[in-house]
């Protein structure tokens, strides 16, 4: 568990600069809309698989039968799509950008690009709450562990990070 929690922290830590950066690019003039936004959309696709990977690993733990697991494995669900949502909004401010040398009719400002990038620092920013609260209740979970006596600890740490059978049986 104290790998998930480092990782929850490490997500946390990343939305909060993706989210910067979205922003930092989106009051710019993008005038070099795939040198300036497609390196951002790939950090936040590569992020969105790691946490989807997590969300994973832990939904076939025994995470989800911690006090507050399942709702937190909610939010961890719902914080990947905004993730998710966030990379494709992305991509769509390069497009939106670029549709200047394809369509006559296009808006030559960055405009669509700049509400695009908004709308994606938005969802990161929603995201990162979600994902703050996980892991604090995650700490809290850790460190109410550490206060229990050592046989106590053994078994609930064995409960923590055993994946269920049932989850094992149908994954084979």
């Amino acid at each position: 568990m104290t790998g998930h929690t480092r990782l929850l922290g490490e997500v946390l830590a990343a939305l909060r600069e993706l989210s910067a950066e979205a922003t930092r690019i989106q009051e710019g003039e993008i005038t070099k809309p795939v040198r300036e936004i497609a390196p951002l959309s790939l950090r936040v696709h590569e992020l969105a698989m790691r946490c989807t990977h997590q969300l994973h690993d832990l939904s076939i733990s025994q995470y989800r039968e911690m006090e507050g697991g399942i709702e937190n494995l909610a939010h961890l669900v719902g914080a990947c799509t905004q993730i998710s949502l966030a990379a494709a909004l992305c991509n769509l401010a390069v497009h939106h950008r670029t549709e200047i040398y394809l369509y006559e009719d296009a808006d030559p400002t960055p405009a669509s690009s700049s509400d695009q990038l908004r709308r994606a620092s938005a969802e990161m920013q929603r995201a990162a709450i979600a994902y703050r609260a996980v892991s604090q209740h995650v700490s809290r979970c850790l460190a109410s562990f550490t206060t229990l006596p050592a046989g106590r600890q053994y078994n609930s740490l064995r409960t923590l990070t055993k994946p269920s059978t049932s989850t094992s049986r149908s994954r084979a």
